[in-house]
């Protein structure tokens, strides 16, 4: 009789009726709507985020850690394990989420007026509506303060122009939270999609979150009324809280894409013949799934316990950055050793192994590289920033 890898650990005894439930609910949505057509929405470049985001918003997934305007109010772990089923089945999936959610659902509900709230919270919420986030740059990703997207004061107006680059539903979204230079400091302004000089593009040719929106924003002398100014962040503060609540749901969702590529390696590795035997018999293949089960239970393990801190009230951005370096660098190299278990037949989208690899290569990378975390996790243990010299 086989264990599967998250009962090695005993990983459900850790969770409540409710948050086992939640799960649930979110696997048979991907179940139903997103496993049966993912590969062929990775092969075409393309996903219909509109139809996603409404059905999401019918579960109460968007924005479910928030409470008020529509939204479910729903402790941290019920909101990470909802992400590890969104990314199980595909990182882009999660992607809109969390991006819809963690970041321009949070910077309204946290910084913005009670009029903005109440005018954009619960149609997003219902899916209704969607929204974007632009803080990246060309230039200007691992280093924000460096932005050059400016906001001048004209009369009782803002003028903002500059580029935001890599944004994750950028081209669908109602409604875009942008973060730009004034003479106060870096602001966040909603920006309405429609609004004269401004524009979404699709980034193409990618490789990487095919299944996924991905964004140019150019606003090109973009006027808007002194309230569209979100009030309550004033500068890096702002736009850092909304990252560490993205990067918070990464933590899980990273794990969600470790444990599909390892089920299906333990499927593959069963069935599949060597020599007259099966592929699972083989102590090297022992070896490797043994060694991914255990950075998997531990990064479970890891998600579970920020989850409680953060739901506690006493989750630190260092731990955050700790847990996503951690998971997401275990993740990505789970989805390449089961690649190298279903071999040739893993290079093919009949398995979602490479897709999750390909995504993962992604998931490394935003809401601050592995670079980045380990220099937050270095100045945490030393007390000397890296960051910058000279």
């Amino acid at each position: 009789m086989s264990t599967h890898p998250a009962a090695l650990f005993g990983i459900d005894d850790l969770l409540t009726d409710e948050e086992r439930e939640i799960r649930q609910a979110v696997r048979r949505l991907c179940d139903r709507e997103v496993r049966p057509h993912v590969a062929e929405w990775f092969e075409q470049g393309q996903i219909p985020a509109r139809d996603l985001a409404r059905q999401l918003g019918e579960l109460g997934v968007l924005g479910m850690h928030l409470d008020g305007y529509g939204c479910a109010g729903l402790g941290a772990v019920s909101y990470g394990l909802a992400c590890l089923e969104l990314e199980a089945a595909d990182s882009g999936l999660r992607s809109l989420v969390s991006v819809q959610g963690s970041l321009a659902m949070y910077a309204i509900w946290a910084y913005g007026s009670e009029e903005q709230k109440r005018e954009w919270l619960p149609a997003m919420a219902a899916g209704e509506r969607i929204g974007c986030f632009g803080l990246t740059e060309p230039d200007f990703g691992s280093d924000p303060a460096g932005m050059r997207s400016r906001a001048k004061r004209d009369g009782n107006d803002w003028v903002l122009d500059g580029t935001k680059m890599w944004i994750t539903n950028g081209s669908v979204a109602d409604v875009a939270v942008v973060w730009a230079r004034t003479d106060d400091g870096i602001r966040g302004f909603l920006v309405p999609a429609g609004t004269p000089g401004f524009t979404a593009r699709d980034i193409p040719h990618k490789l990487s979150l095919r299944a996924s929106v991905t964004s140019e924003l150019v606003l090109d002398g973009v006027r808007l009324p002194a309230d569209a100014l979100l009030p309550g962040a004033t500068g890096l503060a702002g736009p850092m809280g909304c990252l560490n609540e993205a990067r918070f749901g990464i933590i899980f969702g990273a794990m969600g894409a470790a444990l599909d590529c390892l089920e299906t390696a333990l499927a593959y590795a069963r069935e599949r013949e060597v020599f007259a035997r099966p592929l699972a018999s083989y102590q090297l293949t022992q070896e490797k799934l043994a060694d991914m089960a255990l950075e998997l239970g531990k990064g479970l393990l890891l998600a579970v316990h920020l989850g409680r801190r953060k739901e506690a009230g006493t989750l630190t951005p260092e731990q955050v950055s700790a847990g996503k370096l951690n998971n997401t660098r275990e993740a990505i190299q789970v989805a390449r050793t089961c690649r190298t278990i279903l071999g040739a037949s893993g290079v093919t989208l009949e398995y979602p192994v490479m897709r999750h690899a390909n995504n993962l290569e992604s998931v490394l990378t935003y809401e601050g590289t592995a670079e980045i975390h380990t220099l937050v996790v270095g100045r945490a243990l030393t007390g000397i920033a890296a960051f910058r010299h000279g």
